[in-house]
C-alpha cells in the first residue's frame, strides 16, 4: 500500500470495506448506475479529452469516461487496493485499452501539473480528512479552464436506503449515522460548504444542483435487506449487537423494504447534488446556461 495522509480512510477501504465493495461491484453499479449520465454529460468530455475520476472505487465511471473521450486517457484514482485490482480486471475484460489506474491519496498524489482536461468523480469525493488539500491539488491537475464535475450525497433524510435503515432505531446503535461528522458519504451535504471548499481550492464558477435518481437494491425486500446489512456500515452496526438483536434487525429491515418492491426489484430513491466548477483561468465552465448557484 503507498503512502496516505488519509489513513483511516485508506484502512477501511483497503479492509472489509474495499473487499465488500470489489466483491459486490455489479451491484453498487446497480444501485448508483442512475448518476452516470448527469455526471458524464456535465464533465462534457470530448474526443481527446484527459480525465481523472477520483474515488474511482471499482472503475465504471472511469471506464465510461474512456470510451467518451476515445483518443485521450482515463485515469482513476482509489485508495482501495481491492476495488482497484476488480478496476484492472473489468477494463481488461471489456477491452477498455485508454485507461490506467492507481493507488493512491487525492490529498497528496504527485499529479502532473495541468495534466487532465476534466476531473470527475461519483461519491468520491466526501472521504477526504483535509478537503481543502485535496481540492487544492486536484486544481493544480486541472488545466486552466478544465472542468471539474462531481456527484455526493445530499441531506440523509432525502435517501430511501438510509429511511430504512432508520426505521432500526432501537435494534442498532444507530446513534449519528448520517450525520455529516467528518470524513464520508454525508460529509458534503451543505451546498454552501461545498462552495466554500471548492473556492478555498482554487476553482471558480461553482455550480451545485440536486439530482434524484432510483437504484436498484437487491431483487426483493430480504435480498436489498441483507445487502445492506452486508456493507461495511451495516456489517459494522450488527457487529455491536447479539445474534437475536441481528435477526431483529433483518427482519425489521425487510418489513421497512417491502413496499420498495416492484417489478422483480427492489428500487429506492437517491438524492445527491451534481457539483461543477472550472479550473481558474479562464471563464467559468457552463453547460447550457449559467452555472447553478443555488441548491
Amino acid at each position: 500500500m503507498g503512502h496516505f495522509a488519509n489513513t483511516a480512510q485508506a484502512e477501511a477501504w483497503n479492509g472489509y470495506e474495499g473487499e465488500q465493495w470489489a466483491r459486490a461491484q455489479e451491484r453498487w453499479d446497480a444501485v448508483n448506475d442512475g448518476f452516470n449520465q448527469p455526471l458524464l454529460e456535465a464533465a462534457a468530455i470530448s474526443g481527446h479529452d484527459r480525465v481523472l475520476d477520483v474515488g474511482c472505487g471499482a472503475g465504471r465511471t472511469t471506464r465510461l469516461a474512456a470510451r467518451l473521450t476515445g483518443r485521450g486517457a482515463a485515469l482513476g484514482l482509489d485508495l482501495s487496493g481491492p476495488m482497484l485490482e476488480r478496476a484492472r480486471d473489468s477494463a481488461a475484460r471489456e477491452g477498455v485499452e485508454n485507461v490506467s489506474f492507481v493507488q493512491g491519496d487525492a490529498q497528496l498524489h504527485a499529479f502532473e501539473a495541468e495534466g487532465f482536461d476534466a476531473v470527475i468523480s461519483r461519491y468520491g469525493m466526501t472521504f477526504f480528512a483535509d478537503p481543502v488539500a485535496a481540492f487544492t491539488n486536484l486544481h493544480r491537475a486541472l488545466r486552466p479552464g478544465g472542468r471539474l464535475a462531481f456527484v455526493c450525497a445530499a441531506e440523509a433524510e432525502a435517501n430511501e436506503w438510509l429511511a430504512a435503515l432508520a426505521s432500526l432505531e432501537g435494534i442498532l446503535p444507530l446513534g449519528g449515522f448520517g450525520r455529516p461528522d467528518g470524513p464520508g458519504m454525508f460529509s458534503l451535504t451543505d451546498p454552501d460548504r461545498i462552495r466554500g471548499l471548492l473556492t478555498a481550492g482554487g476553482f471558480t464558477g461553482v455550480g451545485v444542483r440536486r439530482v434524484e435518481v432510483p437504484g436498484r437494491w437487491g431483487t426483493d425486500a430480504a435480498d436489498a435487506a441483507a445487502f445492506l446489512l452486508d456493507s461495511g456500515p451495516g456489517r459494522h452496526l450488527l457487529g455491536q449487537v447479539t445474534p437475536l438483536r441481528q435477526a431483529q434487525a433483518r427482519l425489521a429491515l425487510t418489513a421497512a423494504l417491502r413496499p420498495h418492491e416492484t417489478g422483480g426489484a427492489v428500487w429506492l430513491r437517491s438524492s445527491s447534488w451534481l457539483v461543477t466548477a472550472v479550473g481558474a483561468g479562464r471563464r467559468p465552465f457552463t453547460r447550457g446556461g449559467p452555472a447553478v448557484r443555488s441548491a
